[in-house]
Protein backbone atom coordinates (compact mmCIF):
# COMPACT_ATOMS: atom_id res chain seq x y z
CA UNK A 1 0.00 0.00 0.00
CA UNK A 2 1.63 2.96 -0.97
CA UNK A 3 2.14 5.95 1.50
CA UNK A 4 -0.24 8.97 2.07
CA UNK A 5 1.53 12.35 1.34
CA UNK A 6 1.32 15.12 3.17
CA UNK A 7 2.63 19.20 2.68
CA UNK A 8 2.35 21.71 5.47
CA UNK A 9 2.15 25.04 5.17
CA UNK A 10 3.29 28.05 7.51
CA UNK A 11 2.45 31.39 8.48
CA UNK A 12 3.82 33.83 10.91
CA UNK A 13 6.74 33.57 13.55
CA UNK A 14 9.45 31.40 14.43
CA UNK A 15 6.96 29.06 16.91
CA UNK A 16 4.56 28.02 13.99
CA UNK A 17 7.99 27.20 11.97
CA UNK A 18 8.91 25.14 15.07
CA UNK A 19 5.33 23.85 15.59
CA UNK A 20 5.12 23.11 11.68
CA UNK A 21 8.76 20.90 12.54
CA UNK A 22 6.65 18.87 14.84
CA UNK A 23 3.66 18.02 12.84
CA UNK A 24 6.25 17.07 9.82
CA UNK A 25 7.41 14.71 12.29
CA UNK A 26 4.35 13.49 14.02
CA UNK A 27 3.16 13.16 10.43
CA UNK A 28 5.90 10.89 9.19
CA UNK A 29 5.81 8.96 12.80
CA UNK A 30 2.21 7.79 11.26
CA UNK A 31 3.33 6.54 7.87
CA UNK A 32 3.09 9.52 6.19
CA UNK A 33 5.55 10.70 3.34
CA UNK A 34 6.36 14.35 2.33
CA UNK A 35 5.01 15.47 -1.16
CA UNK A 36 8.03 16.08 -3.19
CA UNK A 37 8.02 20.31 -4.02
CA UNK A 38 4.94 21.11 -6.72
CA UNK A 39 3.18 17.74 -6.23
CA UNK A 40 -0.39 17.69 -4.84
CA UNK A 41 -0.68 15.98 -1.18
CA UNK A 42 -3.52 13.95 -0.01
CA UNK A 43 -3.03 15.58 3.53
CA UNK A 44 -2.45 19.56 3.55
CA UNK A 45 -2.29 21.20 7.05
CA UNK A 46 -2.28 25.11 7.54
CA UNK A 47 -0.32 25.88 10.36
CA UNK A 48 -2.16 29.38 11.20
CA UNK A 49 -1.00 32.98 12.27
CA UNK A 50 -3.96 35.33 13.83
CA UNK A 51 -1.61 38.06 14.05
CA UNK A 52 -1.98 40.65 11.38
CA UNK A 53 -5.69 41.66 10.66
CA UNK A 54 -6.25 39.75 7.21
CA UNK A 55 -4.50 36.37 8.74
CA UNK A 56 -8.25 34.90 8.22
CA UNK A 57 -9.27 36.27 4.43
CA UNK A 58 -5.64 34.78 3.85
CA UNK A 59 -6.67 31.65 5.01
CA UNK A 60 -10.13 31.10 3.60
CA UNK A 61 -8.69 32.42 0.21
CA UNK A 62 -6.03 29.25 0.22
CA UNK A 63 -8.68 26.82 1.18
CA UNK A 64 -11.24 27.88 -1.45
CA UNK A 65 -8.30 27.39 -3.56
CA UNK A 66 -7.94 23.67 -2.51
CA UNK A 67 -12.09 23.12 -2.46
CA UNK A 68 -11.59 22.28 -6.14
CA UNK A 69 -8.47 19.74 -5.53
CA UNK A 70 -10.27 18.73 -2.66
CA UNK A 71 -13.46 17.71 -4.90
CA UNK A 72 -11.71 15.70 -7.62
CA UNK A 73 -8.93 13.93 -5.08
CA UNK A 74 -11.30 11.23 -3.11
CA UNK A 75 -9.32 10.55 0.23
CA UNK A 76 -7.79 14.51 0.08
CA UNK A 77 -7.62 15.59 3.61
CA UNK A 78 -7.52 19.44 5.19
CA UNK A 79 -6.47 20.07 8.39
CA UNK A 80 -6.13 23.54 10.15
CA UNK A 81 -4.24 24.67 13.14
CA UNK A 82 -2.07 27.48 14.66
CA UNK A 83 -3.24 30.28 16.33
CA UNK A 84 -6.57 31.35 14.00
CA UNK A 85 -7.60 27.70 14.67
CA UNK A 86 -7.46 28.50 18.51
CA UNK A 87 -9.20 31.65 18.07
CA UNK A 88 -11.82 30.70 15.30
CA UNK A 89 -12.59 27.34 16.54
CA UNK A 90 -16.15 26.33 14.67
CA UNK A 91 -16.05 29.13 12.55
CA UNK A 92 -13.52 27.64 10.19
CA UNK A 93 -15.77 24.91 9.36
CA UNK A 94 -18.74 26.65 9.05
CA UNK A 95 -17.15 28.65 6.45
CA UNK A 96 -15.58 26.48 5.19
CA UNK A 97 -17.17 22.54 5.62
CA UNK A 98 -14.24 20.59 3.24
CA UNK A 99 -12.01 21.13 6.12
CA UNK A 100 -11.58 17.54 7.96
CA UNK A 101 -9.88 18.74 11.15
CA UNK A 102 -9.64 21.46 13.22
CA UNK A 103 -6.89 21.47 16.14
CA UNK A 104 -5.52 24.39 18.44
CA UNK A 105 -2.06 25.50 19.75
CA UNK A 106 -2.33 23.26 22.60
CA UNK A 107 -3.12 19.99 21.21
CA UNK A 108 -0.16 19.70 17.94
CA UNK A 109 0.38 15.94 18.99
CA UNK A 110 -3.36 15.09 18.25
CA UNK A 111 -3.04 15.52 14.39
CA UNK A 112 -2.39 12.00 13.34
CA UNK A 113 -5.38 10.64 15.38
CA UNK A 114 -7.39 13.41 14.12
CA UNK A 115 -7.15 12.85 10.39
CA UNK A 116 -8.06 9.18 10.82
CA UNK A 117 -11.07 10.18 13.50
CA UNK A 118 -12.32 12.23 10.46
CA UNK A 119 -11.50 9.35 7.63
CA UNK A 120 -13.57 6.56 9.04
CA UNK A 121 -16.38 9.05 10.34
CA UNK A 122 -16.64 11.04 7.37
CA UNK A 123 -16.66 14.22 9.29
CA UNK A 124 -15.05 17.41 10.75
CA UNK A 125 -12.64 16.83 13.78
CA UNK A 126 -12.64 19.92 15.79
CA UNK A 127 -10.53 19.71 18.94
CA UNK A 128 -9.16 22.66 20.78
CA UNK A 129 -7.97 22.51 24.20
CA UNK A 130 -7.83 25.21 26.61
CA UNK A 131 -4.33 24.64 27.85
CA UNK A 132 -1.22 22.23 26.77
CA UNK A 133 -1.38 18.84 26.98
CA UNK A 134 2.09 17.71 26.36
CA UNK A 135 5.12 20.26 25.64
CA UNK A 136 6.12 20.39 21.95
CA UNK A 137 9.38 19.14 22.71
CA UNK A 138 8.41 15.80 23.70
CA UNK A 139 6.64 15.06 19.68
CA UNK A 140 8.57 13.39 16.89
CA UNK A 141 10.40 16.23 14.84
CA UNK A 142 10.85 16.46 10.92
CA UNK A 143 13.50 19.13 10.68
CA UNK A 144 14.44 20.33 7.15
CA UNK A 145 18.76 20.80 7.49
CA UNK A 146 21.79 19.21 9.48
CA UNK A 147 23.44 21.73 11.03
CA UNK A 148 21.12 24.36 12.80
CA UNK A 149 18.05 23.65 15.00
CA UNK A 150 15.80 25.37 16.64
CA UNK A 151 15.19 24.31 20.47
CA UNK A 152 12.04 25.60 22.57
CA UNK A 153 12.46 26.61 25.65
CA UNK A 154 8.86 27.68 26.61
CA UNK A 155 5.86 27.92 25.45
CA UNK A 156 3.11 30.98 25.63
CA UNK A 157 3.74 34.98 27.28
CA UNK A 158 2.72 36.54 30.38
CA UNK A 159 2.67 39.94 28.94
CA UNK A 160 -0.45 41.90 27.98
CA UNK A 161 0.35 43.72 25.14
CA UNK A 162 -2.30 45.55 23.71
CA UNK A 163 -1.53 44.96 20.43
CA UNK A 164 -0.96 41.34 20.30
CA UNK A 165 -3.61 37.97 20.80
CA UNK A 166 -1.22 35.25 21.21
CA UNK A 167 -1.26 34.96 24.88
CA UNK A 168 -4.76 35.05 24.22
CA UNK A 169 -3.85 31.81 21.87
CA UNK A 170 -0.79 30.30 23.47
CA UNK A 171 -1.71 30.67 27.42
CA UNK A 172 0.72 31.38 29.96
CA UNK A 173 4.08 30.84 29.92
CA UNK A 174 5.33 27.25 30.46
CA UNK A 175 8.86 26.90 30.65
CA UNK A 176 11.28 23.40 30.23
CA UNK A 177 13.49 22.10 32.66
CA UNK A 178 17.10 23.30 31.76
CA UNK A 179 17.94 19.16 31.92
CA UNK A 180 15.27 18.34 29.11
CA UNK A 181 16.50 21.73 27.61
CA UNK A 182 20.25 20.50 27.36
CA UNK A 183 19.59 17.25 26.57
CA UNK A 184 17.85 18.24 23.52
CA UNK A 185 20.67 20.35 22.59
CA UNK A 186 23.20 17.50 23.23
CA UNK A 187 20.93 15.07 21.71
CA UNK A 188 21.20 17.51 18.78
CA UNK A 189 24.79 18.15 18.48
CA UNK A 190 25.31 14.57 18.52
CA UNK A 191 23.94 13.89 15.30
CA UNK A 192 25.67 16.73 13.70
CA UNK A 193 24.41 20.22 15.00
CA UNK A 194 26.82 22.81 15.57
CA UNK A 195 24.15 26.06 15.36
CA UNK A 196 21.73 26.15 17.60
CA UNK A 197 18.86 28.80 18.35
CA UNK A 198 17.09 28.90 21.91
CA UNK A 199 13.00 29.76 21.73
CA UNK A 200 10.03 31.28 23.07
CA UNK A 201 7.54 33.75 22.48
CA UNK A 202 9.52 35.78 25.68
CA UNK A 203 12.24 33.99 25.31
CA UNK A 204 14.15 35.73 28.67
CA UNK A 205 11.37 35.81 30.96
CA UNK A 206 12.72 31.70 31.10
CA UNK A 207 12.46 30.49 34.98
CA UNK A 208 9.46 32.85 35.50
CA UNK A 209 7.51 29.84 36.39
CA UNK A 210 10.54 27.81 38.09
CA UNK A 211 11.04 31.21 40.46
CA UNK A 212 14.32 31.43 39.31
CA UNK A 213 15.26 35.28 37.85
CA UNK A 214 18.63 34.66 36.06
CA UNK A 215 17.43 30.54 34.62
CA UNK A 216 17.87 32.31 31.15
CA UNK A 217 21.26 33.38 31.69
CA UNK A 218 22.49 29.88 34.04
CA UNK A 219 20.87 28.18 30.83
CA UNK A 220 23.38 30.04 28.74
CA UNK A 221 26.47 29.87 30.30
CA UNK A 222 25.16 25.74 30.41
CA UNK A 223 24.97 25.77 26.56
CA UNK A 224 28.69 27.36 26.67
CA UNK A 225 29.82 23.70 28.55
CA UNK A 226 28.76 21.69 25.66
CA UNK A 227 31.05 20.12 23.51
CA UNK A 228 30.73 20.61 19.79
CA UNK A 229 27.98 23.11 20.26
CA UNK A 230 29.63 26.24 18.16
CA UNK A 231 27.02 29.09 17.90
CA UNK A 232 23.81 29.62 20.06
CA UNK A 233 21.50 32.00 19.52
CA UNK A 234 17.87 33.26 21.21
CA UNK A 235 15.08 34.84 19.80
CA UNK A 236 13.38 36.89 21.24
CA UNK A 237 13.98 39.09 24.67
CA UNK A 238 11.82 41.86 25.91
CA UNK A 239 13.49 44.59 27.10
CA UNK A 240 11.57 44.41 30.22
CA UNK A 241 13.46 41.32 31.17
CA UNK A 242 16.84 41.82 29.69
CA UNK A 243 18.90 41.98 32.68
CA UNK A 244 22.86 42.57 32.99
CA UNK A 245 23.17 38.90 33.78
CA UNK A 246 22.47 37.88 30.43
CA UNK A 247 24.73 40.61 29.21
CA UNK A 248 27.27 39.10 30.87
CA UNK A 249 26.59 35.59 29.85
CA UNK A 250 27.06 36.79 26.54
CA UNK A 251 30.11 38.50 26.90
CA UNK A 252 31.78 35.78 28.74
CA UNK A 253 30.09 32.28 26.78
CA UNK A 254 32.04 31.78 23.58
CA UNK A 255 29.68 30.23 21.68
CA UNK A 256 26.96 32.35 22.46
CA UNK A 257 26.49 34.82 19.37
CA UNK A 258 27.29 38.94 19.70
CA UNK A 259 23.71 39.21 18.38
CA UNK A 260 20.55 40.87 19.77
CA UNK A 261 16.95 41.08 18.28
CA UNK A 262 15.63 43.02 21.12
CA UNK A 263 12.00 44.52 20.18
CA UNK A 264 11.61 48.04 20.55
CA UNK A 265 7.94 48.53 18.91
CA UNK A 266 7.88 52.58 19.60
CA UNK A 267 10.49 54.97 20.66
CA UNK A 268 7.47 57.00 21.95
CA UNK A 269 6.93 56.60 26.01
CA UNK A 270 3.53 57.87 25.42
CA UNK A 271 2.50 54.64 22.79
CA UNK A 272 4.72 52.46 25.10
CA UNK A 273 2.54 53.32 27.46
CA UNK A 274 -0.50 52.68 25.88
CA UNK A 275 1.11 49.57 24.03
CA UNK A 276 1.23 48.21 27.74
CA UNK A 277 5.26 48.01 27.32
CA UNK A 278 7.21 47.81 30.83
CA UNK A 279 9.94 50.08 29.60
CA UNK A 280 10.65 53.32 28.40
CA UNK A 281 12.78 54.78 25.48
CA UNK A 282 15.65 55.54 28.48
CA UNK A 283 15.44 52.21 29.99
CA UNK A 284 15.65 50.82 26.11
CA UNK A 285 18.77 53.19 24.97
CA UNK A 286 20.12 52.32 28.17
CA UNK A 287 20.05 48.22 27.37
CA UNK A 288 21.83 48.82 24.39
CA UNK A 289 24.13 51.01 25.51
CA UNK A 290 25.36 48.55 28.66
CA UNK A 291 25.17 45.42 25.28
CA UNK A 292 27.81 47.62 23.35
CA UNK A 293 30.17 48.45 26.24
CA UNK A 294 30.45 44.59 26.84
CA UNK A 295 30.08 43.61 23.30
CA UNK A 296 31.26 46.25 20.87
CA UNK A 297 30.78 43.98 17.73
CA UNK A 298 27.08 43.08 19.29
CA UNK A 299 24.78 43.35 16.09
CA UNK A 300 21.44 44.27 17.23
CA UNK A 301 18.21 44.37 15.19
CA UNK A 302 14.68 45.38 16.17
CA UNK A 303 10.86 45.66 15.40
CA UNK A 304 8.75 48.63 15.15
CA UNK A 305 4.92 49.25 14.64
CA UNK A 306 4.32 52.35 12.70
CA UNK A 307 1.02 54.03 13.28
CA UNK A 308 -0.04 52.62 16.76
CA UNK A 309 -3.57 54.30 17.46
CA UNK A 310 -2.89 57.49 19.32
CA UNK A 311 0.65 58.30 17.40
CA UNK A 312 1.09 61.59 16.78
CA UNK A 313 4.06 63.56 14.85
CA UNK A 314 5.89 64.23 17.95
CA UNK A 315 5.49 60.49 18.91
CA UNK A 316 6.45 59.08 15.62
CA UNK A 317 9.88 61.63 15.70
CA UNK A 318 10.63 60.07 18.80
CA UNK A 319 10.66 56.34 17.09
CA UNK A 320 13.23 57.70 14.56
CA UNK A 321 15.19 59.88 17.39
CA UNK A 322 15.54 56.16 19.13
CA UNK A 323 16.15 54.21 15.77
CA UNK A 324 19.62 56.97 15.03
CA UNK A 325 20.48 56.63 18.63
CA UNK A 326 20.52 52.78 18.75
CA UNK A 327 22.17 51.80 15.19
CA UNK A 328 20.65 49.03 14.43
CA UNK A 329 21.68 46.62 12.10
CA UNK A 330 18.50 45.76 10.83
CA UNK A 331 14.67 46.26 11.55
CA UNK A 332 11.68 44.78 11.08
CA UNK A 333 8.98 47.69 10.56
CA UNK A 334 5.49 46.87 10.54
CA UNK A 335 2.59 49.22 9.41
CA UNK A 336 0.01 48.61 12.57
CA UNK A 337 -2.90 46.51 11.84
CA UNK A 338 -5.75 45.75 13.79
CA UNK A 339 -5.50 42.41 15.62
CA UNK A 340 -9.23 41.67 16.26
CA UNK A 341 -9.98 40.51 19.66
CA UNK A 342 -6.92 42.79 21.12
CA UNK A 343 -7.96 46.14 23.32
CA UNK A 344 -5.89 48.28 20.59
CA UNK A 345 -8.01 47.04 17.73
CA UNK A 346 -10.66 49.51 19.63
CA UNK A 347 -8.70 51.82 20.78
CA UNK A 348 -9.96 56.35 19.83
CA UNK A 349 -7.06 57.90 17.40
CA UNK A 350 -7.02 55.34 14.49
CA UNK A 351 -4.07 56.70 12.19
CA UNK A 352 -5.02 57.51 8.91
CA UNK A 353 -3.39 55.00 6.39
CA UNK A 354 -1.80 58.09 4.30
CA UNK A 355 -0.16 59.03 7.20
CA UNK A 356 0.96 55.59 8.45
CA UNK A 357 2.09 54.68 4.95
CA UNK A 358 4.16 58.18 4.84
CA UNK A 359 5.45 57.81 8.28
CA UNK A 360 6.83 53.78 7.27
CA UNK A 361 8.55 55.08 4.20
CA UNK A 362 10.16 57.48 6.70
CA UNK A 363 11.76 54.73 8.76
CA UNK A 364 12.41 52.40 5.96
CA UNK A 365 14.66 55.29 4.23
CA UNK A 366 16.65 56.32 7.58
CA UNK A 367 16.85 52.54 8.77
CA UNK A 368 18.54 51.49 4.94
CA UNK A 369 20.98 53.95 5.57
CA UNK A 370 21.98 53.22 9.29
CA UNK A 371 22.04 49.12 7.89
CA UNK A 372 24.19 50.14 4.84
CA UNK A 373 26.44 52.21 7.06
CA UNK A 374 26.87 49.57 9.70
CA UNK A 375 27.35 47.16 7.20
CA UNK A 376 30.00 48.79 5.31
CA UNK A 377 32.21 49.06 8.25
CA UNK A 378 32.46 45.06 8.46
CA UNK A 379 34.29 45.98 4.83
CA UNK A 380 37.81 45.00 5.13
CA UNK A 381 36.91 42.27 8.22
CA UNK A 382 37.51 38.71 7.80
CA UNK A 383 34.43 36.53 9.09
CA UNK A 384 33.89 33.36 9.59
CA UNK A 385 30.50 32.06 7.96
CA UNK A 386 28.06 29.45 8.42
CA UNK A 387 27.70 27.88 4.76
CA UNK A 388 23.99 27.62 4.71
CA UNK A 389 21.35 26.16 2.29
CA UNK A 390 18.79 28.13 0.82
CA UNK A 391 20.26 31.70 2.32
CA UNK A 392 21.04 32.94 -1.48
CA UNK A 393 18.69 32.87 -3.63
CA UNK A 394 20.42 34.35 -6.36
CA UNK A 395 23.58 31.55 -5.83
CA UNK A 396 22.63 29.30 -8.93
CA UNK A 397 23.15 32.00 -11.02
CA UNK A 398 26.12 33.91 -9.29
CA UNK A 399 28.26 30.67 -8.56
CA UNK A 400 28.22 31.87 -4.94
CA UNK A 401 27.22 30.32 -1.88
CA UNK A 402 25.88 31.70 1.14
CA UNK A 403 25.24 31.63 4.94
CA UNK A 404 25.70 33.90 8.44
CA UNK A 405 28.35 35.33 9.80
CA UNK A 406 28.60 35.39 13.80
CA UNK A 407 26.79 38.23 14.50
CA UNK A 408 24.04 36.51 11.59
CA UNK A 409 24.62 39.07 8.81
CA UNK A 410 23.96 37.57 5.52
CA UNK A 411 27.10 37.16 3.15
CA UNK A 412 27.99 36.03 -0.46
CA UNK A 413 30.90 34.58 -1.25
CA UNK A 414 32.47 32.94 -4.17
CA UNK A 415 32.44 29.61 -4.56
CA UNK A 416 35.65 27.74 -4.07
CA UNK A 417 37.12 24.99 -5.97
CA UNK A 418 36.94 22.80 -3.38
CA UNK A 419 33.75 21.42 -1.95
CA UNK A 420 32.23 23.13 0.38
CA UNK A 421 29.00 22.02 1.79
CA UNK A 422 26.35 23.10 3.72
CA UNK A 423 27.19 23.32 7.19
CA UNK A 424 30.70 24.05 6.86
CA UNK A 425 32.79 26.96 7.85
CA UNK A 426 34.84 29.46 5.89
CA UNK A 427 36.59 32.48 6.53
CA UNK A 428 35.98 35.57 4.20
CA UNK A 429 37.33 38.98 3.57
CA UNK A 430 34.54 40.99 3.11
CA UNK A 431 34.86 43.05 -0.41
CA UNK A 432 31.61 45.21 -0.77
CA UNK A 433 28.24 46.11 1.53
CA UNK A 434 24.67 46.30 0.95
CA UNK A 435 22.33 47.45 3.14
CA UNK A 436 21.07 43.67 3.66
CA UNK A 437 23.86 41.76 2.63
CA UNK A 438 27.81 41.63 2.91
CA UNK A 439 30.06 39.99 -0.09
CA UNK A 440 33.59 38.21 -0.29
CA UNK A 441 34.43 38.79 -3.89
CA UNK A 442 37.40 36.57 -3.71
CA UNK A 443 37.20 32.39 -2.68
CA UNK A 444 37.52 32.25 0.93
CA UNK A 445 40.88 32.22 2.72
CA UNK A 446 40.30 29.20 4.83
CA UNK A 447 37.54 25.83 4.68
CA UNK A 448 36.88 24.00 8.28
CA UNK A 449 34.87 20.92 7.26
CA UNK A 450 32.37 20.07 9.95
CA UNK A 451 30.58 17.18 11.43
CA UNK A 452 27.62 19.46 10.76
CA UNK A 453 28.34 18.99 6.56
CA UNK A 454 29.32 15.26 7.26
CA UNK A 455 26.06 15.14 8.73
CA UNK A 456 24.62 17.20 5.53
CA UNK A 457 26.19 14.77 2.96
CA UNK A 458 25.04 11.30 5.00
CA UNK A 459 20.86 12.77 4.63
CA UNK A 460 21.22 14.26 1.16
CA UNK A 461 22.98 11.30 -0.14
CA UNK A 462 20.87 8.12 0.83
CA UNK A 463 17.35 9.84 2.19
CA UNK A 464 15.51 6.82 4.21
CA UNK A 465 11.88 6.22 3.70
CA UNK A 466 11.70 7.30 6.87
CA UNK A 467 13.66 10.12 7.44
CA UNK A 468 13.32 10.30 11.32
CA UNK A 469 14.94 13.57 13.15
CA UNK A 470 16.65 15.77 10.96
CA UNK A 471 17.60 19.27 11.56
CA UNK A 472 15.99 22.57 10.64
CA UNK A 473 17.44 25.93 9.77
CA UNK A 474 16.21 28.35 12.17
CA UNK A 475 16.32 31.80 10.22
CA UNK A 476 15.53 34.91 12.40
CA UNK A 477 14.60 36.11 8.86
CA UNK A 478 15.51 38.24 6.00
CA UNK A 479 17.15 41.43 7.40
CA UNK A 480 15.41 43.98 4.80
CA UNK A 481 13.24 46.26 6.55
CA UNK A 482 10.07 45.03 4.99
CA UNK A 483 9.70 41.71 6.85
CA UNK A 484 7.87 38.93 6.27
CA UNK A 485 5.31 37.50 8.94
CA UNK A 486 7.73 34.96 9.65
CA UNK A 487 10.68 37.26 10.15
CA UNK A 488 10.34 37.97 13.88
CA UNK A 489 8.42 36.05 17.16
CA UNK A 490 4.84 37.53 17.71
CA UNK A 491 4.36 38.39 20.77
CA UNK A 492 8.09 40.18 22.22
Amino acid sequence: MTARSYEVRTYGCQMNVHDSERLSGLLEDAGYVRAPKGEPADVVVFNTCAVRENADNKLYGNLGHLAPAKAERPGMQIAVGGCLAQKDRDTIVRKAPWVDVVFGTHNVGSLPVLLERARIEQEAQVEILESLDVFPSTLPTRRESAYAAWVAISVGCNNTCTFCIVPALRGKEKDRRPGDVLAEIETLVGEGVIEVTLLGQNVNAYGSDMGDREAFSKLLRSCGRIDGLERVRFTSPHPRDFTDDVIAAMAETPNVMHQLHMPLQSGSDRVLRAMRRSYRQDKYLGIIERVRAAMPDAAISTDIIVGFPGETDEDFEQTLHTVREARFAAAFTFQYSKRPGTPAATMDGQVPKEVVTERYQRLLALQEEISWAENRAQVGRTLEVLVAEGEGRKDHDTARLSGRAPDNRLVHFERPAEGVRPGDLVSVEISYAAPHHLLAERPPLAIRRTRAGDAWERRTAAPATKPGVLLGMPQIGAPAAEATPTAVACCD
